[in-house]
Parts: C-alpha cells; sequence; structure tokens
C-alpha cells in the first residue's frame, strides 16, 4: 500500500470515525508502519483539533471523542447523483482498473453524505446500467496518473512503446496533454527521441516513469490545433472517419485496430458497398457474412466450416 504522509493521516482518521475503538497494531498493519509512526499520527490529528483518545497497553488503543462526528458532506441531490454517476461511468473511458478505488469511493461517500442523500447513490447502484462500448480499450491507471501528474509537474516522461505493427522503441518526451476520444487514451507531447509533435495510445505505453530534466509547456497548446489537421482528423474526428463526395456516393477513409467494427458500422448504413482497401477489410465482410448465416441458421454454412 502506498500514502504519502497527508493520505496516510486521513485512512486513520477513516478507520476510526468507522470503528469504536482501534488497536495501534492493526493500524500499523493496516498502514504497513511502525507503532511510533502511528502514534505521530495520532498526535498530527491532535493539531487539527481532531479529539483523539487513546488506552494504556501494548501499541494503545484509540478512538475518537464519544459524540464526535466530522461535519456531512454538503451536496446537493444532484451533485451526489452526478458524483455516483461519474464513479460507476469509469468503465465507459477505459479506466475499469479503477473498480476497487470506485468502489471505496462510493463507500466513503455512504457513510458521509446524510441518508436524504445516500437515495440518490442507491439509486444508481440499483437502476442505472453503464457499460462500456464496443470500441472501448482498457487504459493503465499507473500510466494515466503518471502521464498527468508529469504534466502538472512539468516533467519529462519515458516509456517504453508498442506499436501498431508490434514494433518496440524507447520513447522520451516532454509531455503537454492526456486526452480521451474514440474510446482510447492518448498522451501528446513533443518527442525528443523523434524530434517532432507525436500522439501516443496509452494503452501501449508501459514501464512510464519520470525523468531527468524539467520544461515548460507552450502555454497557448490546444491538443486538437497543434497538430497537423490530416493527423487530426484521423486521430480525433468523430469516429475517427474521414468522407468526401465521390461519383454521388461517399468515400469512407479511416484507421481502425478493430476492422469489425467499421465493417459493422458500413453495414448499418443498409447501401451498396465497394471495399477499395485494404484486403483485410473484404476478409473481414466475408467472416462476418459466415457467422450472419450461422446465426440464421444456414445449415450449408456448417457443413462448409
Amino acid at each position: 500500500m502506498t500514502y504519502d504522509p497527508i493520505m496516510r493521516v486521513l485512512t486513520v482518521l477513516e478507520v476510526l470515525q468507522a470503528r469504536d475503538f482501534v488497536s495501534g497494531a492493526e493500524l500499523a498493519e493496516r498502514l504497513e508502519v511502525d507503532l511510533r509512526t502511528v502514534q505521530r499520527y495520532m498526535v498530527r490529528l491532535k493539531d487539527l483539533s481532531i479529539p483523539v483518545e487513546s488506552s494504556r497497553g501494548v501499541g494503545g488503543a484509540y478512538r475518537l471523542k464519544p459524540g464526535f462526528r466530522l461535519p456531512p458532506l454538503l451536496l446537493t441531490n444532484e451533485e451526489a447523483f452526478a458524483l455516483s454517476l461519474g464513479l460507476h461511468s469509469l468503465r465507459q473511458v477505459g479506466l475499469s482498473a479503477f473498480a476497487p478505488a470506485t468502489e471505496s469511493a462510493l463507500a466513503k461517500l455512504r457513510r458521509v453524505l446524510p441518508e436524504a442523500l445516500r437515495e440518490s447513490i442507491r439509486t444508481v447502484d440499483d437502476v442505472v446500467a453503464i457499460e462500456p462500448g464496443p470500441w472501448v480499450v482498457t487504459t493503465s491507471i499507473e500510466a494515466l496518473i503518471g502521464a498527468a501528474s508529469a504534466i502538472r509537474a512539468g516533467r519529462r516522461v519515458r516509456f517504453d512503446y508498442e506499436s501498431g505493427e508490434g514494433a518496440r522503441t524507447l520513447r522520451q518526451i516532454e509531455p503537454y496533454a492526456v486526452m480521451h476520444t474514440d474510446g482510447r487514451w492518448y498522451l501528446i507531447g513533443y518527442c525528443l527521441t523523434r524530434k517532432a509533435m507525436r500522439t501516443f495510445r496509452l494503452d501501449r505505453v508501459s514501464e512510464l516513469a519520470m525523468a531527468a530534466g524539467k520544461f515548460k509547456r507552450p502555454a497557448d497548446f490546444d491538443a486538437w490545433i497543434e497538430l497537423p489537421l490530416a493527423e487530426a482528423e484521423q486521430m480525433f474526428a468523430m469516429w475517427r472517419v474521414a468522407i468526401e463526395e465521390e461519383n454521388g456516393g461517399t468515400r469512407f477513409r479511416c484507421s481502425r485496430d478493430r476492422l469489425e467494427m467499421i465493417a459493422a458500422l458500413l453495414l448499418s448504413a443498409g447501401r451498396r458497398i465497394v471495399v477499395h482497401s485494404p484486403d483485410e477489410l473484404r476478409e473481414t465482410f466475408k467472416e462476418m457474412a459466415g457467422r450472419a448465416l450461422r446465426a440464421a441458421g444456414d445449415e450449408s454454412v456448417e457443413r462448409e466450416s
């Protein structure tokens, strides 16, 4: 378990509010510190005017003064609903790895909110279903937090990066922005390896760490404008599909990791389709056609397969 000192003190306060008594040994084990450090945390709480009482004995036991409770969190019904809905929506943006933190945060909300507002959280828990879309890609919590922290601190980062073709390279960049679009998280910045602006998919980043050297992010940086127009349209336009009129119809151009998704999108238009490239998309249509026929109960397709 990793905490900074302030987070450790707040964790102690949370435990004390949830328990009538808690021993110093229990707190030491939970926080992965020694008993002397637990005693320092208690002193810190008392310095903050939190009435902590202790009992004698090996390691001692601690409790909050009877009748003392922190004031309830002041939220409106809409704010409580919005917080709960936002926490539940993390999977929708590829952050399912936050599930333990989500449950912990919701549990804390339930404890500190007045009973009338807890109903908003229960409403989201019981009746709202939020599932990630088919194009959502799960992203590492460590990579996202590490990148965001480096941007705020103005620190360079280094990481291993795997391209769409599977090639791995070691990169060092000055990170400018983290962005979520089309089901993926992206890290944008100046690549010191390539000496140019680059966009990296965070789900392909590993071993991200802050590197030596600080930088000052351009004050007018905008992730949508700094990139060349063609690259921005390909990477960030809605669905990453460029369209143009051609021979009375429409030409689609896009970049996809999963061709099944773009094939399904085209089929949903209910119109004649001509595939110019790539050949892999034609094969994808064939595979989808076979699956559709099998789902429809076509026995001839079953025999051929």
